[in-house]
């Protein structure tokens, strides 16, 4: 059935009504039942308007609707690197369930499968519906392929700005499936010799070891190209990928990783610098902290999710701690 057919069955099928009552005259139930028809058609009419406005609001991309999520797909253009430790989608999605879902996302048709549609953005807001297992609130808008590239990387500029190596890989990619420069320029609000930079960047890094590090937003050009001249051998390949696991079931966060497979890079290079990392468990076995010592430094890292407010209560305590620690080192010394 198509969507004006579903709309017009929703609005067009109403019941007319009818008067049954066997004490009126049959003047008076003529007189009732041709009112009641009246009555009926004009509410007919007003319907159909309404199914008429709402199909060309649909259109023209103007409404909001709810849409199942088993009934959205992906771009073929992916943007944003998944990461695996996110405190801000938990935080949306505990947002969504209090208070609903504020912004819709935007989709279209699907010019593949009939009857499902394809998102240009809100993926996040798409995830956090299916954890919930609510509709998704979209506007739907007929795009073409150009349109829908645009349109996903002007979203993502204009709320959460891409990590530079996001960039690198969405215009990689929109390279790949044939895009123009002019059409990635639009997408990225940038000039072609920046999308040079970013393409070239990309070309160099194995996608699997970036979707290890995560979007790493703090990071810029020379910090990726910095890891590309320590990838030169299949050798130091083999050790990101193994090292990057480690960081994984320590969860760093995206940064972090990029960091410390620099720093380790840099550390295999120059002997005197040791790194030895511990972690610190809760009498339940949760891991409550990450103790780093490096180059005379020892870093202390607390996991607010696990110990909440901990870490305050350790810092308000850390001039008793130096005492203690300053009598036991002094008991065996003799005056």
């Amino acid at each position: 059935m198509s969507r004006k057919d579903s709309i017009n069955s929703l609005f067009l099928n109403k019941p007319i009504p009818t008067t049954s009552s066997a004490a009126k005259s049959p003047d008076r139930v003529r007189s009732g039942a041709i009112s009641a028809m009246g009555s009926s058609l004009h509410e007919m009419a007003e319907n159909a308007k309404k199914a008429t406005k709402l199909q060309q609001q649909l259109a023209e991309g103007e409404a909001v609707i709810s849409i199942d999520t088993t009934s959205i797909d992906s771009s073929k253009i992916v943007d944003r690197i998944p990461i695996d430790v996110d405190p801000a989608f938990d935080s949306l999605v505990e947002s969504i369930a209090e208070h609903g879902q504020q912004v819709p996302i935007l989709v279209r048709p699907n010019p593949q499968v009939s009857g499902r549609f394809q998102i240009a953005y809100g993926r996040r807001r798409l995830k956090a519906a299916e954890r919930l297992g609510l509709p998704v609130r979209a506007i739907v808008r007929s795009l073409s392929d150009s349109q829908l590239y645009i349109a996903q990387g002007r979203e993502n500029l204009d709320r959460k700005d891409l990590s530079f190596i996001e960039k690198a890989f969405f215009a990689k990619n929109l390279e790949d499936n044939g895009c123009d420069r002019s059409t990635i320029v639009s997408a990225l609000v940038t000039d072609k010799s920046d999308v040079s930079r970013y393409i070239a960047v990309a070309r160099q890094l194995p996608e699997s070891l970036v979707k290890l590090i995560g979007p790493a937003p703090k990071a810029g050009r020379a910090r990726w190209m910095a890891l590309v001249e320590h990838l030169a051998s299949a050798e130091k390949l083999r050790s990101a990928h193994e090292l990057l696991s480690r960081y994984a079931d320590d969860r760093l966060e995206t940064d972090a990783r990029l960091d410390a497979l620099l720093r380790a890079f840099d550390g295999s290079a120059t002997k005197n610098r040791t790194t030895k990392v511990e972690a610190w468990k809760t009498p339940l076995g949760k891991r409550g902290a990450r103790i780093e010592a490096r180059e005379g430094k020892t870093t202390i890292i607390f996991e607010e999710k696990v110990v909440p407010d901990f870490a305050q209560f350790v810092s308000e305590k850390l001039d008793a701690l130096y005492q203690e620690y300053q009598e036991r080192n002094n008991e065996g010394v003799k005056p």
